[in-house]
């Protein structure tokens, strides 16, 4: 019984780690040596069903680099987003986003793998 409790409680954790990423899930459309180019769905689960909420569309090379467009319409007015990143050991990454209006923003970022 309490290896049972254990199991259960493991996997508890393990969906609640699911449910946190941080990251979009990214179904590729086409792949080749160069890279693949990707779709990233906005999608809202419900009880019964799931809504998309506009998507994301972008490129990963093999270096790790890449590039994204994307749309939100989750909200009243629609945000927009572009961005791109570099590869390698230290990349740097930047992003705008936007609704147009008042609802602006610029981000950056440097990933160092070790």
């Amino acid at each position: 019984m309490r290896q049972l409790m254990i199991l259960a409680t493991t996997l508890g954790f393990g969906v609640l780690g699911l449910a946190a990423r941080a990251e979009p899930i990214k179904v590729p459309v086409d792949s080749d040596e160069k890279g693949s180019v990707y779709i990233a769905p906005n999608v809202n689960p419900t009880e019964t069903s799931a809504t998309v909420n506009g998507t994301t569309v972008g490129v990963q090379r093999p270096d790790g680099s890449g590039t994204y467009i994307g749309t939100d319409t989750s909200t009243p007015r629609p945000t927009y987003s572009l961005g791109a990143s570099t590869g390698g050991n230290v990349s740097f990454s930047g992003g705008v986003k936007s609704d147009g209006k008042a609802n602006n923003g610029v981000k950056a970022g440097v990933t160092i793998k070790y």
